[in-house]
């Protein structure tokens, strides 16, 4: 998982240590039990390591025995993948409720590091999503119409945005200056590469204490919904955003 092969890209560090975390209490308890080999496990064995789990834990964990037994069936550890059949229970779709003065106050405070500004730029004012963050190449900015890129979508590049741009830039500048990576967000792990930072990247970096970057971009989705008057056909493309932090 952590360097992948010729047809699995490389999960970041975040996730292998998620997944080996579930799956090596689950092993250690087949072993316990006289387990010798993987061969031995059965779906029942699976449903009985499940068993009790509910929310978040019962999702991770069985992600992460479905990533560990696809793996063992592709290099013939297994003849048969014991967890298919069992689904990755899909998380409660919470209704969106603005940001609190309490939130954006904290964000203002937080969001300190050049990248995280543009992030919560990005978020605040363009409602770009996480991909679209990490997909961000130079080629995508022209400062010289004042327009950004994302998604495929050229949009107009406010004062916000330009400003968290310059910034997080400048000091990709002073810390790579010969790095070959086109992107826009550009970690030590992918300075001297081409690859776009990972979304563990974004998560460990740029999660605001509580307040993450999914949660800004929510709230400015329903923003611009309750200011156009949920009108399906608008997309966000202002150039400012009355709930952007400064």
């Amino acid at each position: 998982m952590l360097d992948g092969d010729d047809r699995t890209r490389p999960r970041a560090v975040g996730t292998l240590y998620s997944y080996f975390g579930s799956v090596r209490l689950i092993a250690e308890r087949w072993a316990a039990q006289g387990r010798g080999h993987l061969r031995e496990i059965t779906r029942d064995d699976i449903a009985e390591a499940v068993d009790g789990l509910r929310g978040s834990r019962y999702s991770n964990a069985v992600s992460a025995l479905r990533s560990f037994f696809r793996f063992a069936k592709k290099y013939g550890r297994v003849f048969a993948d014991p967890t298919r059949g069992f689904k990755v229970l899909r998380k409660e779709v919470r209704p969106l409720d603005p940001m609190t003065d309490e939130e954006i106050a904290h964000v203002e405070q937080t969001a300190v590091r050049p990248a995280a500004r543009l992030a919560v730029a990005l978020a605040a004012v363009h409602a770009a999503r996480e991909e679209a963050m990490r997909g961000l190449l130079l080629e995508h900015l022209d400062f010289a119409a004042g327009t950004i890129t994302l998604d495929g979508h050229p949009q107009r590049m406010g004062a916000l945005t330009r400003a968290a741009l310059r910034a997080c830039l400048a000091e990709q500048k002073a810390r790579w200056p010969h790095t070959p990576n086109r992107h826009v967000l550009v970690s030590q792990q992918t300075a001297g590469t081409t690859r776009p930072v990972s979304t563990y990247f974004l998560k460990r970096q740029l999660t605001l204490q509580g307040v993450s970057l999914q949660r800004i971009r929510a709230d400015r989705v329903l923003g611009e919904a309750l200011a156009t008057g949920a009108d399906p056909l608008h997309r966000p493309c202002s150039s400012t955003s009355p709930r952007a932090p400064p």
